[in-house]
């Protein structure tokens, strides 16, 4: 396997730069895994595909506004961080730009000094360990003076509105700094009719991170390493779905890190236990999938591990297939654009 063998030409137009006025009235390509049959339907119809008794796994991740703007302490300059997560206390992994000015000693100041922070060491992933120093709650600071990171590919700056649409309607914990995407399509009332048929909508917790979104820079994918990122998936919801699972109903994960949370957790006979902790788990061709049985997804970025990833499921031939046709039919591509829906039959 080669990484070349996951590339396709996406026309820049198409990568959406603004969400829809209205979430579920996004476009939905529904792929039919065992038959080829590919279907164009609108959002709100996903619901058609769902039977009772099935289970619904969402990801409660809460994005927080983690790109903050300062200067160097005594200077002018300008620095930018982004905050990818919390060592501990006051402790955080960040990216910084311009990267050759972010020396180890070296102060940044915020928000005219309400907030600073200390260059303590470099990190793995190529950004910095810094120490936090600030007066009252940290995160209300963050609230008040961060911008919504908007992934690259988004040609514009980060508007106000974006605190509320780059967000699920059922973000609950605070921890990603990358958008569960597929999430973005439910709307409250969608959710409601959902849970009136008789489907399940079952909580867990992972962190998105930019590890996820980070291209594939070796030729062969699986020399590839992921960058861990947070997860938790309690008892009450492990129950739930193990319940699912032995009445022969489907789970229907929304969005590749639910997909990996739950692979994360599974066992060899398709259960799940409660856990929480740190997962790098990539999933590529071939894998055997054993929790989730269709799954809600936007469209990804060539060579990507997200693009590997629901190839593994539904087949490279057959997935590229469908972004082929997709980009015929001029669907909206990436975080703000449209979904899929993977399913057999």
């Amino acid at each position: 396997m080669k990484i070349a063998d996951y590339d396709f030409y996406l026309p820049p137009d198409l990568i959406a730069q603004y969400p829809l006025g209205k979430r579920d009235h996004s476009k939905l390509l529904v792929l039919h895994r065992d038959s080829g049959e590919i279907e164009h339907k609108i959002f709100y119809e996903v619901i058609d595909y769902f039977e009772p008794e099935d289970g619904l796994v969402i990801n409660q991740t809460k994005i927080f506004p983690a790109r903050l703007f300062g200067n160097l302490d005594g200077t002018s300059s300008k620095i930018e961080i982004l905050l990818l997560r919390k060592v501990k206390d006051d402790l955080w992994e960040v990216l910084v730009k311009p990267g050759r000015k972010a020396k180890i000693g070296k102060r940044i100041v915020f928000n005219q000094d309400k907030l600073s922070c200390e260059i303590l060491d470099n990190a793995l992933s190529g950004g910095r360990l810094v120490k936090f120093f600030y007066q009252k709650d940290f995160f209300d600071i963050i609230d008040k003076i961060g911008v919504i990171p908007l992934p690259p590919y988004v040609k514009r700056e980060p508007e106000p509105k974006d605190k509320i649409t780059y967000q699920t309607v059922y973000a609950k914990e605070r921890g990603a700094v990358a958008g569960p995407t597929a999430g973005f399509h439910f709307t409250e009332k969608l959710l409601e009719k959902i849970k009136a048929k008789g489907i399940l909508v079952i909580p867990l917790v992972l962190h998105v991170g930019l590890g996820t979104f980070r291209p594939i820079k070796v030729n062969e994918p699986e020399k590839h390493r992921m960058e861990p990122e947070y997860f938790k998936i309690e008892k009450d919801s492990t129950e739930v779905i193990n319940k699912i699972k032995s009445k022969g109903k489907r789970i229907i994960a929304v969005g590749t890190s639910t997909v990996r949370a739950l692979e994360t957790v599974a066992s060899d006979d398709g259960f799940v236990k409660p856990q929480r902790g740190w997962t790098d788990k990539f999933i590529y061709p071939p894998y055997e999938f054993k929790v989730v049985d269709a799954i809600i997804t936007n469209f990804h970025l060539p060579k990507s591990t997200l693009l590997l990833l629901v190839s593994a499921f539904a087949g490279r031939d057959l997935i590229l297939k469908a972004y082929k046709n997709a980009i015929k039919k001029e669907y909206r591509f990436y975080s703000y654009g449209d979904a899929m829906l993977l399913v057999n039959g």
